[in-house]
């Protein structure tokens, strides 16, 4: 019997919400048949959305959830006071077994606070890490943190090292992934107080395979397949990647339109200029999930389009199935027995 995971999606949070939501659950329930969407929010709001679609009416289920938290507000005061918000009664359903995953473009700050004090840390967990997966010339690479501690100590950084490395192994399928520490060089003695007081730690774990620092340069070369780092460096390098991306694809494009030469050589250079920024397309791969919950809890862009959205909610599948939450569960439990 086909086993079907049960996505929770805030329907109400981000940018495009819930045009662009609501599109992304469409295509992702049209895509697979072992999921099922519970479109969280505003019942109306949604309702109408969907109408727009066909789509398989047992497999997308509207919950109503008549309140929403905004981007600006200040995420504690709002997980306390907003109890009927699509982002709490969502995270609810994933502490009550009723989803198996929460997947929201709203509030970055409510998903944090939300993933901790509603679904809980597994026990061990010190500070649960945002870990997105960014695209490198040589395949992909981990992102371990990148928005969620951004006063982080080195005992946390090392458990995000092992978080990443089972993660790699076991969604990605990355064997014994190679762990590198973000630094400003790579030499040992390199970087300020965090990275020194965590470099040992890294080197003589055993859980890890680790080799070393890692320059920021290295990183869309594919130096690493796990990259360590505090939030606020994690989140610098993150916004600097999809800007820089962004910004090259508008120049190249301007340049192969800028006469008639060029336009001819773009015709015939298309399809592998298309399939080249595709693999650095950063919305192919969803959102970033928050690692060391009792419960799959994913953060997509802001910004988010119906593709990530999409991609966000197929994530979800990958990391249900392979019993990710369980397996850092044990590696952690397992370092506590040591």
């Amino acid at each position: 019997m086909q086993t079907i995971t049960k996505v929770a999606l805030d329907a109400m949070g981000g940018d495009n919400a819930p045009a662009e939501i609501v599109k992304g659950a469409v295509d992702a329930v049209s895509s697979r048949e072992d999921i099922k969407v519970f479109l969280v929010g505003q019942e109306d709001v949604v309702r109408e959305e969907l109408q727009k679609y066909p789509y398989p009416q047992e497999r997308i289920e509207v919950v109503d959830a008549p309140e929403v938290i905004e981007m600006a507000e200040p995420p504690v005061q709002a997980i306390r006071k907003k109890k009927q918000s699509s982002l709490v009664v969502g995270m609810n359903m994933v502490k009550q077994r009723e989803a198996d995953a929460f997947v929201s473009a709203g509030s970055s700050g409510a998903v944090l606070v939300g993933g901790q004090t509603i679904v809980g840390r597994i026990r061990g967990i010190k500070r649960p890490p945002l870990a997105p997966i960014i695209p490198t010339e040589t395949g992909i690479s981990l992102l371990i943190d990148c928005g969620a501690n951004v006063d982080a100590r080195p005992e946390h950084l090392l458990q995000f090292a092992k978080m990443g490395s089972v993660y790699m192994e076991n969604v990605v399928g990355i064997k014994n992934p190679r762990v590198a520490i973000v630094n400003i060089g790579a030499e040992e003695e390199k970087g300020n107080a965090l990275v020194k007081e965590t470099f040992p730690l890294l080197k003589e774990c055993e859980d890890i395979n680790f080799v070393g620092s890692i320059e920021a340069r290295e990183i869309p070369h594919g130096g690493a397949d796990v990259i360590v780092c505090e939030a606020f460096v994690g989140n610098v390098i993150l916004k600097l990647y999809e800007g820089l991306s962004s910004t090259l694809i508008g120049v190249i494009k301007a340049g192969l339109m800028s006469n008639l030469k060029s336009k001819i050589g773009a015709a015939l250079a298309l399809p592998s200029l298309k399939k080249t920024l595709k693999a650095f397309d950063a919305s192919q791969y969803g959102g970033a999930p928050l690692l060391g919950l009792k419960g799959l809890v994913v953060k997509t862009h802001g910004s988010s389009k119906a593709v990530e959205i999409k991609n966000s909610i197929l994530q979800c599948v990958t990391f249900v199935e392979q019993g990710m939450n369980d397996k850092i569960k044990a590696g952690i439990q397992a370092e506590e027995m040591k």
